[in-house]
């Protein structure tokens, strides 16, 4: 066994009781199910951990994260998550949460080869077309590269808008927001994009389903 893989068994153990001198009965009240207020929609990088970015506790947000938050609508992994979510859980808000500095997004500027995740860059490579007149007039590589992240969220956000189990629960005047977030890996600080949609008008007619 490697010394890693010792040191993050005893890192659990340690957790355990430093929880449960702070409140002996803490795992038996998480044992009895969540009532989280929050889908915390992120990316796979390991320098976003969602719990500590907003101080939240277990049991306080629901995660699904992938590479580069992306909202796929074919993907039944996140829609399952979702459904979940909203349906069961009963969340009031749904953030997506991107960061600067992405490894996903900046693989969707160029047209080097990563193996099976070039089949999901290609989404986010989309949204680069889509957002060509923006994008290729800044000049600045690091500026084009952030605006691109940002561009990528505010699309994602928009995605679950157009999803049929957001515009369901807007219709059944369930009270749900979606909101657009980024967070900076060299501040800690998240940054509000507002872009945000809590009713089936928020979105073009269009996408508006007829439920």
């Amino acid at each position: 066994m490697s010394d890693f893989y010792k040191k993050i068994l005893e890192n659990n153990k340690k957790w355990v009781e430093d929880q449960l001198a702070i409140d002996q009965d803490y795992f038996k009240d998480l044992s009895k199910g969540q009532n989280p207020p929050l889908l915390w929609i992120g990316c796979s990088d390991s320098r976003v951990p969602a719990n500590e970015i907003i101080g939240a506790k277990p049991g306080e947000v629901f995660v699904h994260r992938n590479i580069a938050n992306m909202v796929v609508h074919s993907d039944m992994n996140m829609l399952s998550v979702l459904d979940y979510a909203v349906n069961v859980l009963k969340v009031s808000h749904v953030i997506v949460c991107g960061h600067y500095g992405c490894g996903g997004v900046k693989a969707a500027m160029g047209n080097s080869s990563y193996g099976v995740i070039d089949n999901w860059i290609r989404h986010i490579k989309d949204i680069f077309r889509f957002n060509k007149e923006k994008l290729t007039p800044i000049e600045n590589e690091e500026e084009r590269f952030n605006r691109f992240v940002e561009l990528n969220v505010k699309e994602q956000v928009l995605n679950l808008a157009k999803t049929s189990i957001v515009q369901t629960a807007w219709k059944n005047g369930q009270e749900l927001y979606l909101h657009g977030w980024v967070y900076g890996l060299n501040s800690g600080y998240v940054t509000d994009l507002e872009v945000n949609f809590s009713k089936n008008d928020d979105l073009h007619e269009l996408y508006q389903l007829d439920i």
